[in-house]
This record gives C-alpha cells, structure tokens and sequence, in this order.
C-alpha cells in the first residue's frame, strides 16, 4: 500500500489550495493522511481528488464539525497490519523538545526509556507508525522499532514560504518505510 503522507498546508494563507506539484507527487497513493494545519475543509476536498483522506486538526469543531475525515487532536487507523497514530503537535513523553532533523529520538529520547509505552501514553493504543506535523521540518526516523514521519509542509518548510516537501510511506504486512518526496522534484 502506498500512503501520501502531508501536514501544515495552511490554506488559505499560502494560497487557496496546496502546490499543485503534490498531485505528482502523490500520483498512485491508496489513502492520504494529513497531520494538521488544515485550516479549512476545501484542502480536503481538493486532497480527496487524488485519493481518501485520514487527518487530524486542533479545535477540529470549528470548521470540520461534521467532516468525517477529520478527528481532535489524535487519531489511530490500522492500514496493512500497522497501527499508524496520526497527530499535529508531537510532544513524545521524556523528550524535552520537539522531533526535528536536529533533534532525533536516538539522540533525545532516554536511553533506557521505551519508546511504545511513551507513545501509548500519547495515543491510548500500541502504534507501530507515527505520523505528525507542527514544526515544519520533515522527519524519518525509526527508532525502537516504530517509524517516525513528519512530511514538512508542503508550503511552508522550516517557516520558509517556498515549495516544501511530503512524505510516501509504502505499507506491506511485513514491511514498513518513508521518504520524504522534495516537491521541488515535480515543478516546471
């Protein structure tokens, strides 16, 4: 299974739709999940042209109140045999900070904690995958067994307005991976 993976599109402060480069990017996804920072529900619409969309969004009742795609805060979905916890604002518990190229689990996080009890504390489940956004830097990092992927922004990477990044994770019974996709890769 291919999963387009996107967060912090803030439309329409960045323009009335995302780049039009992420319909390249996620050319053949079955499902996309978006981490937050949606801000307004034609982002989804426009989305759910390439394919379903799961996504989570802070005070998701304001503008998503009867939007089925959209959850508060969290949520868990099981896609090929993994359990995948979707959020905006990652804080993992016995971290200081936040997850960035500067700051990685294997370098932040105790060593002699465990990474799934922490998360669990987050999700209220055992997670296999965790997909998140809020500080705009993309992140792939596996660490203890459990995948961690932060797509960037598609608009605003690093806080820079300028083409950003997603993320595609490929999904197999067995197997699980991510890379985040420059869609500077697509322009013209």
């Amino acid at each position: 299974m291919k999963v387009g993976v996107i967060s912090d599109t803030h439309n329409p402060s960045v323009g009335a739709e995302p780049p039009a480069e992420v319909v390249a990017a996620f050319q053949g996804v079955d499902v996309i999940l978006h981490a937050g920072d949606i801000y307004q529900p034609a982002c989804l619409d426009w989305l759910e042209k390439i394919a379903p969309v799961y996504a989570v969004e802070l005070g998701a009742d304001a503008h998503f109140r009867d939007d089925s795609r959209v959850i508060d805060k969290k949520r868990v979905i099981n896609l090929e045999g993994h359990t995948i916890g979707i959020t905006h604002d990652l804080l993992v518990p016995g971290m200081a900070q936040e997850i960035t190229e500067f700051s990685p689990l294997a370098k932040h996080f105790p060593q002699d904690a465990d990474l799934s009890t922490a998360l669990k504390t987050v999700f209220d489940a055992t997670v296999d995958i965790v997909v998140f956004g809020h500080t705009h830097y993309a992140v792939v990092e596996e660490y203890q067994g459990i995948l961690m992927v932060n797509p960037g922004s598609p608009s605003l990477p690093k806080q820079l307005r300028r083409l950003g990044q997603v993320a595609i994770l490929e999904l197999g019974p067995t197997h699980k991976s991510a890379e985040i996709i420059n869609l500077s890769a697509f322009s013209q």
